[in-house]
């Protein structure tokens, strides 16, 4: 082989690396694709020191890591341990991190959100985002993204506040961003909810519907409603899953459906993981880095 291969190094806590991410790697050039599973934050930093050792220098351009899971929280602190790892100037390599594609569908909803407001001359800062499935990844996930786009993100839990209170407490201690909880726990609380809210995502679990017309019509404040469930029935109702500002069926509300929101995250992720090609410098993709790769593939249509 005239040239060294592309390797990227896949850790992920779980026992099982993502099938889907594993595609995209490979679509994206990576020659080699080495899974890691089973990787807690104990042994990440080791494990990227074996990757960037065994390499000469130069070759690190040819090395990434891309760091999965479920878990959003671990997902960063393994991050930030996979970046301790690094010995500048010469000894370094790039790193990725998308738990299960969290961060890249999370940012996707935020770009298409800010590409449909914009195009109605309005914007998603100062907007009361209320995020539903707020205990998934994605879900806690936009709303962090939300956030750092100068939106108020609310957390709204299906089982209460303790669960969706961590996690918001969990993202504030590692970002500084302030996001608030909400009680989604019946169909009154999901309706108050609604009347205050100024932008929902829904991120709930495939195949649930969270949100019905009764909760639309309650929403007398609504300007966009986006939802990422691909898997009928939808997460809204009367939600068109290729939907990018149509109104949902029955209102005058745009929405954006799973489908819209999913070719943006395919191009953001496929960008992000070919970048890490021949990086020079090296790339540690995290959040921002995420939002910024979203919004560019948003605004390219």
């Amino acid at each position: 082989m005239s040239e060294r291969p592309y390797i990227l190094h896949f850790l992920t806590p779980l026992a099982h690396v993502s099938p889907f991410d594993v595609n995209m790697a490979a679509d994206a050039g990576f020659d080699v694709i080495a899974p890691y599973t089973d990787v807690g934050l104990p042994a990440t930093r080791a494990l990227v020191q074996d990757a960037i050792f065994s390499r000469r220098p130069k070759d690190g351009a040819r090395t990434a890591v891309l760091i999965g899971g479920r878990d959003p929280v671990l997902a960063l602190d393994m991050f930030a341990e996979a970046k301790k790892a690094m010995v500048p100037p010469h000894f370094q390599i790039s790193v990725m991190v998308d738990p299960s594609g969290a961060f890249t569908t999370a940012a996707a909803m935020v770009a298409v959100a800010e590409r449909c407001l914009e195009s109605r001359g309005d914007t998603l800062r100062g907007k009361r985002v209320v995020v539903f499935g707020a205990t998934g990844p994605v879900g806690s996930m936009a709303a962090l993204f939300a956030a750092k786009a100068g939106a108020r993100g609310v957390l709204a839990g299906y089982d209460g506040v303790h669960r969706v209170t961590l996690r918001a407490d969990q993202l504030g201690e590692r970002t500084g961003i302030a996001l608030e909880p909400a009680d989604a726990s019946d169909d009154e609380k999901i309706t108050a909810l609604m009347r205050e809210a100024e932008v929902v995502f829904c991120a709930g679990r495939a195949g649930v519907r969270i949100l019905h017309r009764r909760h639309l019509e309650a929403a007398t404040r609504l300007r966009l409603v986006v939802d990422v469930n691909a898997v009928p029935p939808s997460g809204v109702e009367g939600l068109d899953p290729f939907a990018d500002g149509k109104p949902v069926e029955g209102t005058e509300i745009p929405g954006i459906g799973a489908l819209a929101v999913g070719d943006v995250k395919f191009r953001a992720e496929h960008e992000l993981l070919a970048s890490m090609r021949d990086a020079d410098p090296r790339r540690f993709v995290g959040l921002d880095e995420t939002l910024e790769a979203a919004r560019r593939c948003a605004r390219k249509g």
